[in-house]
């Protein structure tokens, strides 16, 4: 069976930090890819080919601004972000609006989804 190897993209503020070092800590490699701040419309596979996995972060823009306040670009920006991210929102494994939910909330549904995605590895 391969190992999962996730990449995760999203809009800023979405988590994709927090979220690859939570995963890492689970023993899952996980890499975070600045796929909203690239005119590559794949970068997740260019920047690395071996993930298996690939998960997308999303949240409001009333979101990015609470968890970074220091944000001084308006919400156009965040739809450019993800006008960016069409590629990936179309071929991701799990897309993740995570605007209501806590950071453990996020690592365990990603945990939940890759333990599914073993399960059928397996088979």
């Amino acid at each position: 069976m391969r190992e999962p190897v996730v990449a995760i993209v999203g809009v800023c503020a979405a988590g994709k930090t927090t979220l690859a070092a939570g995963l890492n800590a689970a023993g899952i490699r996980a890499y975070s890819v600045p796929q909203e701040h690239s005119v590559v419309r794949r970068l997740w596979k260019h920047l690395h080919p071996d993930a298996n996995i690939l998960v997308m972060l999303d949240a409001r823009w009333e979101t990015a601004r609470r968890r970074r306040p220091e944000i001084r670009y308006g919400p156009e920006r965040l739809e450019e972000q993800r006008r960016r991210l069409a590629y990936a929102r179309a071929e991701c494994d799990l897309y993740l609006p995570t605007d209501d939910l806590s950071i453990e909330d996020v690592r365990q549904r990603v945990l939940a989804f890759i333990e599914t995605w073993k399960e059928k590895e397996r088979t």
